[in-house]
């Protein structure tokens, strides 16, 4: 999770402002490039959905982790936002293989062992490649490194980690016997409002998840604030859920999901609203106290909504993130040209969380260990 996610995906919020420096980029080339590399994110979950992958997880798994790193090491020699968005939307589709299909191997092992806190383990991932990337980029504010250098680091990162999950998860999932494919989904009114409602959380929370330390920028020149506010969002990311798993038992999966999103939306308006540094770093802690929580959270409801077909389900919630995430940046980048700044576009995205929320409600109330 932190190799195709924290380096593969997020890195590009740290090295975003270098990045747009390097080549001349405004933030509405910025956004485009991110929602091609969440577009590919979508492209690469509904790809995931069907049958073909089954018995072959975890070398589609491991296809994906080499290949995040090769397009983290390519960035480099991109020289303008056609090429870069190629090879971001690549990397989106990698990403989505590994997530998903890593996610359903071990997700399987831990419900067969009866141990769903340990989810927790996993997801933390997310939390703990971010704190990483904080710590290269305040290395790389410390020795004004060219912006294509931080890049080729997160490659080295990315392999670093692809080589350590190689090593650590070595099976594929649990099967029910005899099973080979999964049957399709059976939808639901519930299941169409808790997908509807992780669309808007991807729109949501992807805004602030991609222009934070633009954010911190602002006008002016680098600071070391930029990797401390990036560390903040991800050890606040680390054991969020975990955090957030004694209220997920007392009132449910989906009203913390919904709690999730509210918390979130009140950090990404203070991001913009409360005048920096302190905003930022307000929002910062409050993205990573959320996001990963809400992000499992939200799978584990389709999963129980849809326990004959897991990874369906996995792959139509991860699709619905993606569009929400394709639709976020773009909607920001094009308001900040607008405007000179991003308070109008994270306005927005706050907005979307709310919906996601409210919308969630309609999923009805489940507990784990329970299908009501």
């Amino acid at each position: 999770m932190a190799a195709a996610m924290s380096f593969g995906r997020f890195a590009y919020t740290p090295l975003l402002p270098d990045l747009m420096k390097g080549l001349g980029l405004t933030p509405a080339d910025a956004g485009l490039i991110a929602s091609a590399n969440y577009t590919g994110y979508l492209l690469g979950a509904i790809v995931a959905g069907y049958g073909w992958a089954a018995g072959r997880e975890r070398a589609v798994f491991i296809f994906g982790l080499f290949a995040t790193t090769i397009l983290l090491a390519a960035v480099p020699f991109a020289s303008d936002v056609f090429v870069m968005s190629a090879i971001r939307f690549a990397s989106g589709v990698a990403s989505a293989f590994v997530m998903i299909f890593v996610t359903t191997i071990i997700l399987s092992h831990v419900d067969v062992a009866g141990r769903p806190e340990l989810s927790a383990v996993h997801f933390s991932g997310v939390g703990l490649g971010i704190a990483v990337s904080a710590v290269l980029l305040m290395f790389l504010i410390a020795f004004e490194a060219d912006w294509r250098t931080g890049w080729y680091a997160t490659a080295v990162l990315a392999l670093t980690g692809s080589v350590a999950a190689i090593l650590l998860v070595r099976v594929d999932p649990v099967r029910a016997a005899g099973e080979t494919r999964e049957p399709p989904l059976k939808w639901d009114r519930r299941l169409a409002a808790i997908s509807l409602a992780y669309g808007l959380f991807g729109a949501g929370y992807i805004v602030t998840a991609t222009f934070l330390v633009a954010i911190v920028r602002g006008g002016g020149e680098q600071t070391m604030v930029e990797g401390w506010v990036w560390l903040v969002t991800g050890l606040a990311a680390a054991p969020s859920v975990f955090l957030w798993a004694p209220l997920s038992r007392r009132i449910g999966l989906v009203a913390t999901f919904s709690a999730g999103c509210l918390v979130e939306a009140f950090g990404v308006g203070a991001s913009v609203l409360i005048p920096a540094p302190v905003g930022p770093f307000v929002g910062g802690l409050l993205l990573g106290a959320t996001f990963v929580a809400v992000t499992a959270y939200g799978l584990q409801v389709g999963r129980i909504l849809a326990p004959q077909s897991p990874r369906r389900s996995l792959a139509i919630m991860t699709a619905a993130f993606g569009t929400g995430q394709i639709i976020g940046p773009v909607i920001a980048g094009y308001l900040a040209d607008l405007s000179g700044n991003y308070t109008s576009g994270s306005l927005v995205a706050a907005g979307a969380l709310v919906a996601a929320a409210c919308l969630a409600v309609f999923a009805g109330s489940h507990k784990p260990g329970t299908q009501k």
